[in-house]
């Protein structure tokens, strides 16, 4: 089978891979590019989660696109309503016929001497076929499609009813009537436990501790009335940079004053209930605000539920599974006929997907982020990589519209490859993310960590990514640019071959 060419491969037709699409046609308009998926459809997470009431934990205005308005009332937006805005930015600028679905990257291989990566594709029958391209962005998102996080407890066997993970949501499970019990106290939970009691006799929420909440509205009626009455994209970017500077004026606040944060987040929630006894008991963590993602309660569902009787909260440590339900640590006993794992994800393992430069594969532990877009002697390949305290579109089109410039860089000045090298030694190597979710704790030792000093410092601040990104010069001390080893032996032959011919 013939190995396809292309200059530039996108790795994920997802949120991310869409906008990086984007700005290639825009920005590199000479350069050709596929896009692999290796689901059958356009919008990556927004296309796998499809458990009852699955929604973005973030305004539409910031996880949106720059480039695009989000056409909708609803700020906070369900699953679908993602994908389909995800699937018409595509089909707006001609992107869809650029992607080849059911395509899974296995291995990716790059020789200096051709600056050339060739990725090994496993097809849906398994066979694999080969694509050699000039520069790689992978946009396949950060936790795994194929498995979900699930503690191990005992007495699984022994229950007779069912047990599901939310990233694996039986298409027509039946919960009418039943008693649900939803282990986990993240955004699925907070999201899943109220959409449930539609038609459940009764939910309960399991958490071994609280999360913070907060109420938000699914609708900003300033941004709809803006939308009405400016044009749409102004009305948009208007929008867009005042949820930016709250989001990030919270989060610093947030940092700085934990105490007065955390004192104003609890009088929230006790402002959404009727029985003011339950924020001690279940809505008061032992973390200050912003050591993990704060969970957005839309429009106070689930704390009207918790007041109508429809929702029990319940914190305690799950001693095994019983034939009924869950005991306790406690000893007291949840009835169960369903029981959902809302427990997390799990990170993406880079060695699952191998990274071999002129025949060494890469540890990435042992790597570091360069820009949070680049990993250190990993030449042209970028990796998307969102915010955690904020929306994981904001990074995604700064990190695109860099690759842009770097690509039309090398092209203008006759260059081949881009790579970040680590010159100081006794750089301190530091954890990349600074958040105590489980998911992210879990996981973490795998991945590429941060330095001390710029530009391999990860700063989780749109502002200072902004400046870096968009406005910084793509020369530094890190930064290599070089010329293909085949590239400069052809030019010597073709200089010989003319220099004779004159002769």
């Amino acid at each position: 089978m013939p190995i396809e060419e292309s200059d530039v491969v996108i790795v994920g037709a997802g949120l991310s891979g869409i906008s990086a699409a984007y700005h290639l046609k825009k920005y590199c308009p000479g350069k050709t590019f596929v896009i692999l998926e290796r689901r059958e459809r356009i919008g990556g997470t927004w296309d796998l989660f499809r458990y009852p009431g699955v929604r973005s934990d973030s305004d539409m205005f910031t996880l949106g696109y720059s480039f695009k308005p989000w056409p909708a009332d609803k700020s906070i937006a369900s699953g679908e309503s993602i994908r389909k805005y995800v699937q018409e930015t595509a089909e707006e600028n001609d992107i869809e016929g650029h992607i080849k679905f059911k395509q899974k990257l296995v291995r990716s291989v790059w020789t200096s001497e051709d600056a050339k990566w060739v990725l090994d594709v496993e097809q849906e029958d398994g066979s694999i076929r080969q694509v050699r391209t000039n520069f790689v962005m992978s946009c396949a998102g950060y936790y795994n499609y194929e498995k979900g996080h699930t503690p191990k407890f005992d007495g699984y066997s022994d229950f007779k009813g069912e047990v599901v993970h939310p990233q694996f949501w039986p298409e027509g499970l039946d919960y009418t009537g039943k008693k649900v019990v939803v282990i986990g106290s993240g955004a699925t939970a907070v999201t899943l436990v109220p959409a449930m009691t539609d038609k459940a006799a009764h939910v309960t929420m399991l958490q071994r501790s609280p999360t913070y909440m907060a109420s938000l509205p699914s609708e900003d009626k300033l941004a709809n009335v803006l939308r009405k009455t400016l044009p749409k994209k102004l009305a948009y970017s208007i929008t867009r940079t005042q949820k930016v500077l709250f989001g990030s004026g919270f989060f610093k606040i947030s940092r700085s004053r934990p105490v007065m944060v955390k004192n104003l987040l609890l009088k929230g929630v006790a402002s959404q209930l009727d029985d003011k006894s339950l924020v001690k008991k279940h809505f008061t963590p032992t973390y200050n605000p912003w050591d993990e993602r704060l969970c957005a309660v839309t429009d106070g569902d689930m704390f009207k539920g918790i007041n109508e009787g429809d929702i029990s909260i319940v914190t305690d440590h799950i001693d095994k599974f019983i034939e009924t339900g869950i005991l306790l640590k406690s000893g007291k006993i949840i009835d169960a006929e369903i029981v959902i794992s809302a427990t997390g994800l799990e990170l993406q393992n880079p060695k699952d997907t191998p990274v071999v430069v002129d025949g060494r594969e890469i540890d990435f532990a042992k790597a570091f982020n360069y820009k949070g877009m680049m990993v250190s002697d990993v030449p042209n390949m970028s990796y998307t990589f969102g915010y955690t305290n904020a929306s994981w579109t904001l990074k995604a089109d700064l990190i695109h519209g860099y690759v842009c410039r770097l690509l039309n860089h090398m092209e203008q000045d006759n260059k081949q490859s881009c790579v970040a090298r680590v010159r100081d030694t006794n750089m301190e190597a530091e954890m990349a993310l600074d958040f105590s979710s489980g998911y992210v704790q879990r996981s973490i030792h795998l991945l590429p960590k941060q330095g001390d000093r710029k530009p391999w410092r990860l700063y989780q601040n749109y502002f200072l990514d902004l400046l870096s990104l968009k406005m910084g010069s793509l020369h530094d001390d890190a930064m290599e640019f070089k010329t293909a080893t085949n590239k400069i032996d052809k030019e010597r032959v073709d200089e010989k071959f003319s220099i004779e011919a004159v002769a």
